[in-house]
Formats: C-alpha cells, sequence, structure tokens
C-alpha cells in the first residue's frame, strides 16, 4: 500500500466589513478574511494539503484568484472539488491534522461544528479530523490581528 503526507499553509488578511468563515462555518466577528474566495483559511490549506500529497500542485493551480468562477465562492466548495481529484488519483483521506493561529476570536467553542462540517465534506470520520487553534502571544501580523494563518497536515493511502 502506498501512503503519502502532504503539508498545507494560507494565509488571509483580517479586515472590518467581510463574513469571517473558518473551518465551513460562519462565526461571529468584526473581522473577516480578505480574499477572491470566501477566504477561509482552514480549508484552503487542507485542499493544499491534499493536493500536495497527491502531487497535483496547489490550491491555486486548480482555483486560480484569477477566475470570475471562484469569486466569493464557498470554500466547502472548493474542499469538495479537492476530495473528488483525490478519489480520481486512487487515493482515500485518512487523516487531517490541522492549526489555526489567530488572536481573536477564541476557536475551541467552533472546534466541533467545524470538525463535523469537514468530516462530512471530506467522508471522514470525525476522529480523524484534529483541529487546534493558538495565539502568537501578541506577536507580528497575527497578533497585531491583521491575519491569521492556517496549517493543515495530511495522509492519504492508495484506495
Amino acid at each position: 500500500m502506498s501512503i503519502r503526507i502532504g503539508f498545507g499553509v494560507d494565509f488571509h488578511q483580517l479586515v472590518e466589513g467581510r463574513d469571517f468563515w473558518l473551518g465551513g462555518i460562519h462565526i461571529p466577528h468584526e473581522k473577516g478574511a480578505l480574499g477572491h474566495s470566501d477566504a477561509d483559511v482552514l480549508l484552503h490549506a487542507i485542499c493544499d494539503a491534499l493536493l500536495g500529497a497527491a502531487c497535483l500542485g496547489d490550491i491555486g493551480v486548480h482555483f486560480p484568484d484569477t477566475s470570475a468562477e471562484f469569486k466569493n465562492i464557498d470554500s466547502k466548495i472548493l474542499l469538495e472539488r479537492t476530495a473528488r481529484l483525490i478519489d480520481i488519483e486512487g487515493y482515500k483521506i485518512i487523516n487531517i491534522d490541522t492549526t489555526l493561529c489567530l488572536e481573536r476570536p477564541k476557536i475551541k467553542p467552533h472546534i466541533p461544528a467545524m470538525q463535523q462540517t469537514i468530516a462530512s465534506i471530506l467522508q471522514m470520520r470525525l476522529k480523524d479530523v484534529s483541529i487546534k487553534a493558538t495565539t502568537t502571544e501578541k506577536m507580528g501580523f497575527v497578533g497585531r490581528e491583521e491575519g491569521l494563518v492556517a496549517y493543515a497536515s495530511v495522509l492519504i493511502a492508495e484506495k
């Protein structure tokens, strides 16, 4: 059996006047992530990790931010399409481990809903989707609440 590991990362600025989407759910906050799509950094990092594990390039190759098709698109659709690409390549997703870096809002209360959303889209067991969150202790652009970062590692295996 062939197994592969993938790693993804995504960054977005935080700005006023945008909805805040994270892990496929809307989280009430005075700022939202700025981007061509809904700017869901967690789902974007997962997409990149999956695409990388299967040697299929990155999210920008498949869903370019220069395309009107993806303007304001729900990132759950991008994750679903990524999962199809992984399936076509003959792989199944074993597990996902992610870390979010942001100062506010507190993410812990939202983790179960994010896990459920991601597990449902990817047809995985809930316990195979890990989401952790941390701050940067007020350091850097994340600490100043100018942006946020998501990291994702995935394991895929041949079916």
